[in-house]
Order: structure tokens, then C-alpha cells, then sequence
């Protein structure tokens, strides 16, 4: 777990060696205080542990970090997201960045992703960053969106034609009318079967089933860990 940095926690938190302050203000899971420690030595402490240092408090004095088990943290928070989903028929937002030199596998990889997003019903924000002087050479940046337009053409439509907001060429997709409906009738009978087992249980005296986590799909923070990397280090 402790070595893992290309995951970012929801929010901006920091994790492990993406943590790059001198010294941080620790605490256990459980609530225990540490108080302040250098930092390599508090990720040394999680790693021993088989845990995390994740900060949660950036804005201290110094920042407050816990060591804890981010892959269950994340399970967690993925799971209360989806519960408070169940009825809500709002679309999200997806965002995926590309670098205008993006190709290849990690094309590929990107625009598999854009495609589920669009598949579950979400609009998708593509964002091409540009850093130092390719931001002279917008052409890069809309040769880019182009591709990713071309490769779900069969999902979606361009909502937001392409616009620059500073260093960042802006586009929004928006799934076909018939992708959405599909991603709600999938959503329903997922729910409408969940809840036969419940019936099913509770008619038979057992305890209710427990909700099946989805796919261990990568969120946007991990899709996106490419392009974060490379402006943290501006």
C-alpha cells in the first residue's frame, strides 16, 4: 500500500510521497495522536504497518495526516456515493485530462475510460493541458479532443465545443439519448433485483444480502494521475 502514489484521494488530499512537506501532525485510524513527526518517518510508520499516510488537514500547522487503510477508506466513501445515488437521476460530470502529446496506450486507456463514463449516463469534461510553450501550438490540443470525439462518436455528442480556460483546452460530451436511457434501465433493474433479494431474504428469516461492490474500475483521480503528476512538479 505505501508505495502506491500515483492514487490521489477524493478532495486534493495528499498520499504517502505525494505528501511533500517537511514534518506532519500524525494520527491513527482509531484516533490516536502521534503528534508531529518528519514526514519520511510517518510514511515509514504506515508502510511498516501495511497502511497508508493520507492528509486530511492540509491547511494546519502542520499538516494533519492519518495513517490508515485508504484502499477501505475508498471502498467506503465509493459505497456511501452510491448509495445516495440510488435515486437521484442527476448526471455527473466526468473529467479526463490528456497532454497533447497523449498517444498510444495511454490513449487507449483514457478513451476506454471516456466510453464507461459515458456508458453509466455521465457527461464527460475532456481537458487537454498544455505546460510551457505548447501552449503556442493550440492545434496539438484540438487534434487530441478530435481523436477522443472520433473513438465515442457512437456514444455521444460534443455539448461544449472546445474553449481555453488559462493553460487547459476545455471540451464537454454528452451521452446520446439512447445511452442514457440504457445506463437508467440498467440502473433500475440492478436495483429492482437487489431488492428481491432483500424480499426473498426477509420472507426466508435471513439477514438481508450484502450489496455487491462494482468492478474495481479506476476513478478519475487514478486516470488522471499522469497529467496531476506532471503539474505538481511545475
Amino acid at each position: 500500500m505505501g508505495r502506491d502514489d500515483r492514487r490521489r484521494p477524493q478532495g486534493g488530499m495528499r498520499i504517502n510521497h505525494r505528501i511533500r512537506v517537511p514534518e506532519v501532525r500524525v494520527i491513527m485510524d482509531e484516533g490516536e495522536q502521534l503528534g508531529v513527526m518528519q514526514t519520511h518517518e510517518a510514511i515509514r510508520l504506515a508502510e511498516e504497518k501495511g497502511l497508508d499516510l493520507v492528509e486530511i488537514s492540509p491547511r494546519a500547522f502542520p499538516p494533519v495526516c492519518k495513517i490508515m487503510d485508504y484502499g477501505k477508506y475508498k471502498y467506503e466513501q465509493a459505497k456511501q456515493t452510491r448509495k445516495a445515488k440510488k435515486h437521484a437521476s442527476t448526471v455527473e460530470i466526468k473529467e479526463i485530462k490528456f497532454r497533447p502529446k497523449t498517444e498510444g496506450h495511454d490513449m487507449d486507456f483514457k478513451v476506454k475510460h471516456v466510453r464507461r463514463f459515458l456508458e453509466e449516463g455521465n457527461k464527460v469534461r475532456l481537458a487537454v493541458v498544455f505546460r510551457g510553450r505548447e501552449i503556442t501550438h493550440p492545434q496539438t490540443g484540438m487534434n487530441v479532443l478530435n481523436r477522443v470525439v472520433e473513438a465515442t462518436s457512437d456514444l455521444a455528442t460534443v455539448e461544449v465545443t472546445p474553449n481555453m480556460e488559462g493553460r487547459r483546452m476545455i471540451m464537454i460530451i454528452s451521452p446520446r439519448p439512447n445511452v442514457i436511457r440504457k445506463a437508467q434501465e440498467v440502473r433500475k433493474a440492478t436495483l429492482a433485483a437487489l431488492q428481491a433479494k432483500k424480499d426473498q431474504a426477509k420472507a426466508a428469516g435471513k439477514p438481508p444480502p450484502v450489496e455487491e461492490a462494482p468492478p474495481d474500475e479506476p476513478d478519475e483521480d487514478e486516470i488522471n494521475a499522469d497529467v496531476d503528476e506532471e503539474e505538481d512538479e511545475e
